[in-house]
């Protein structure tokens, strides 16, 4: 199986993985890979770097088994930039298109990294329910709790680092406000404290709910619906006032 992955949610990003769903952990390969460092330029970089991981568009695109995009949270225009770009190519290749959460990704890289102890791994990063937490500007952070086996249990929210209390928090939302959760109870992971969503650990995610399940249909995969989770900052403008 292979899947092309597009994350927008923070970074712009990009990824082709492979994979045999029955045997996943083993024969799963990252064909290409692109993120980028710059959270606000999403438009500009995401259609050449999402054109540079395949040698051919015309007939890569259409061996595709699946094109995944992060739904978010995210910001409005970054956001929008990822998932119209995901909806153009599965249109114009006749692709099927499914949608993740991104923070779920996040959850993904959290739960496949272990903790080391003089150099060798000892036990898993999160050992108990966790945080991860993306940057909403604002002064917020968009965040979404889940089990020590990243299972999803509540989110997506939007709102202060205060809001979130007494659990392990991991993500770029936890490294910028760490005084503040640490004040509540939280402990943030430093080696953690400024990963963001990308396409490659949405990806992996994917391959994960595609192997459990046997096939894309049962993966539990969204659709594409934006999870923008604040209204846009742009407004319809309302009817011209008359003179006296």
């Amino acid at each position: 199986m292979r899947i092309l992955t597009i994350d927008t949610s923070a970074v712009a990003s990009a990824a082709v993985l492979s994979f045999d769903p029955a045997d996943a952990v083993r024969t799963q390969k990252v064909e290409a890979n692109f993120a980028t460092e710059d959270t606000r330029s999403h438009a500009e970089v995401l259609a050449p770097g999402v054109k540079s991981l395949l040698g051919d568009p015309v007939t890569e695109g259409p061996a595709l088994d699946a094109i995944i995009v992060g739904t978010g949270p995210g910001p409005f225009t970054g956001l929008r930039s990822g998932i119209a770009m995901a909806r153009t190519l599965a249109f114009t290749w006749g692709v099927p298109l499914y949608g993740l959460m991104s923070l779920d990704a996040l959850a993904q890289q959290v739960f496949d990294t272990p903790r080391y102890d003089a150099g060798r791994a000892v036990a898993p990063l999160a050992v108990r329910e966790f945080v991860v937490a993306t940057d909403a500007r604002r002064k917020e952070v968009y965040w979404a709790r889940y089990s020590a086996g990243a299972q999803l249990l509540d989110g997506p929210h939007v709102g202060p680092a205060s809001a979130v209390t007494g659990v392990q928090v991991f993500g770029a939302g936890a490294g910028l406000y760490a005084a503040e959760l640490g004040a509540n109870g939280c402990e943030v992971d430093p080696g953690f404290a400024d990963v963001q969503p990308s396409a490659l650990q949405l990806g992996r995610a994917a391959v994960r709910r595609i192997a459990a399940a046997g096939s894309l249909e049962g993966a539990g995969l969204l659709d594409t619906t934006p999870l923008y989770l604040r209204e846009s900052d742009a407004k319809v403008p309302g009817p011209r006032k008359r003179a006296l």
